[in-house]
């Protein structure tokens, strides 16, 4: 949900030079054109931010490996640099993030709760030049971006009520004299490999609620928003420093795919929670098992809106520009794919295109912009690639379809009407604001062409029908994690578990009991009878 809120820090606008660059972050560039020295980004100071940033946080700052470099989606410009973690610091941030759990897991759920709510005020205080930082590193707009850091505010006001809340049941014993509980530990170590697209959410989702179960957590960010990551490590590490807590706690290596792959063959590693692509969360799950540790996977969504004859177009219309557009197409729970009644086709691709001519496209840190850049060159060519072959599917173009020729990676969104729902490209998950266009006739069609895709995150029914409502709630409805009446596929809540099925992982992150995923649960029998009954009255004497 975008936020109303006024950045007057970015009334002024850098001023944009073209530059020919062939990846999103490459090797040190002159310092004298990074955005952080110029006086109209002094803010980034704001966040301990400056030219050269170490990487790696274990309770000391450091990092030994390569130096790479972030730019700006908007104008292409190189930020700052960032000095990533060696394997090295990895194999010393792991032994550091293991002592500190001995610490942190000895201090009561509630007490680990008031930091947790510590790190969330902090955060508040910072909400709004973080939000800045994530416009300017990711891309999205900055309603977007501080929107992020209110979601990780939010998930640990969410965290510090569970901290006084997380138990098992005691159960009723078929035995005299005893009694049967479940006792739920933390696992130790979480690792967090976390996408560059909400760079500082979806590591918010994992850390608050692992926190307070009694973990610490190890983090990787996306190289190409490093400079979030180390942001978001500093905030953290000021809170734990000022408790006289080990900083290894909430540790952070910045780095690659070595940092990734070490991450999940480490078996001290216990749990690895992975968001990102379905091919790389493949792997990343392959390794996990293959050591037969535990992994939380967020991956791939090609999410559909099935619109019926009866829908209320008044909320169709906003819902599948937001679910189809925001933050460039670039959200797991994006709009892919729109199902539309034959009896309403027609006019909702019209009244539709009607409005994706009224985006307001522009600067991300521009308070008036609703749609900014893709977040590297490699997504604007994946645009263009997948356009084309939508029409060589046999699709038409009925907007946009091309790159918009100014500084920066801007594409137009677009709409893609008359293929058939079981072409190949529309099978496909493509991270760019690209929509597809079905015409269904019946209900049980348009169900199954919902189900279809090998992703099961997102999805969302428009329509009055009480009866299509629960048959879409229920067990030949929807197969997704997310399963919406009247709203769009994206924005969800941080109070329900967020995740998806099949390709998607089956991972559940945040609210609900999502908590569970983090600890262990024992079983436990006490006899406090002087008698000695086995169960299912089996007598062994």
């Amino acid at each position: 949900m975008l936020l109303k809120l006024s950045l007057a820090a970015f009334s002024r606008r850098a001023f944009l030079r073209e530059r020919v660059l062939s990846f999103s972050f490459r090797p040190t560039a002159p310092m004298s054109t990074l955005l952080v020295s110029q006086p109209q980004y002094a803010w980034l100071r704001e966040l301990g931010l400056k030219e050269d940033n170490e990487g790696v946080y274990n309770g000391t700052w450091g990092g030994r490996g390569e130096v790479v470099t972030t730019y700006c989606p908007a104008n292409n410009e190189p930020i700052a640099r960032v000095r990533q973690a060696s394997l090295e610091d990895y194999e010393e941030t792991v032994k550091k993030a293991k002592e500190a759990w001995k610490v942190w897991a000895e201090i009561p759920a509630p007490k680990r709760g008031e930091i947790v709510r510590q790190i969330g005020d902090s955060l508040r205080q910072k909400i709004k030049v973080l939000g800045n930082l994530v416009s300017l590193e990711m891309g999205k707009i900055v309603v977007e971006g501080v929107g992020e850091v209110q979601e990780y505010v939010d998930v640990c006001d969410y965290a510090v009520g569970l901290s006084r809340m997380i138990g098992g049941p005691m159960l009723p014993s078929e035995r005299p004299g005893h009694a049967l509980i479940e006792q739920w530990n933390p696992v130790g170590l979480v690792g967090i490999i976390t996408a560059f697209n909400f760079p500082v959410a979806v590591y918010g989702w994992n850390n608050a609620i692992a926190l307070v179960c009694g973990n610490v957590c190890l983090w990787k960010g996306a190289p190409t928003t490093s400079l979030v990551s180390v942001a978001v490590a500093k905030i953290i590490a000021q809170v734990l420093e000022a408790n006289k807590l080990p900083g290894a706690i909430c540790s952070l290596t910045c780095g690659g795919a070595d940092i990734g792959k070490a991450m999940a063959k480490d078996e001290r590693v216990d749990l690895l929670s992975f968001t990102g692509s379905t091919n790389v969360g493949k792997q990343v799950a392959l390794m996990v098992q293959d050591r037969f540790g535990r992994s939380l996977l967020e991956l791939g969504g090609n999410n559909a809106i099935t619109v019926f004859g009866d829908a209320d177009l008044n909320l169709v219309i906003p819902s599948a520009l937001f679910a189809a557009v925001g933050t460039t197409g670039q959200r797991c729970t994006t709009a892919r794919r729109l199902l539309l009644h034959e009896s309403i086709h027609d006019e909702v691709v019209e009244k539709l295109t009607k409005a994706y001519a009224q985006i307001r496209i522009g600067d991300p840190w521009d308070v008036n912009t609703l749609y900014g850049p893709l977040h590297t060159k490699q997504a604007v060519k994946m645009f263009l690639d997948a356009v084309e072959l939508a029409k060589q599917q046999g699709g038409s173009v009925a907007y946009g379809g091309k790159v918009i020729e100014r500084p920066g990676n801007y594409v137009e969104p677009t709409i893609v009407t008359g293929l058939p729902h079981n072409a190949s490209i529309v099978q496909t998950e493509t991270f760019a604001p690209i929509l597809y266009v079905l015409k269904f006739k019946t209900e049980e069609e348009a169900f199954a062409w919902n189900n279809e895709v090998k992703q099961g995150l997102s999805s969302s029914i428009f329509t009055k029908d009480l009866g299509k409502i629960f048959r879409w709630l229920g067990p030949k409805g929807s197969d997704c994690g997310v399963v919406n009446v009247n709203i769009p596929t994206s924005g969800a809540e941080i109070g329900g578990a967020f995740g998806g099925e099949k390709h998607t992982g089956g991972g559940r992150e945040s609210g609900s009991d999502s908590w569970k995923q983090y600890m262990r649960r024992s079983t436990c029998t006490i006899n406090y009878s002087k008698d000695l009954p086995l169960a299912q009255g089996i007598k062994f004497q």
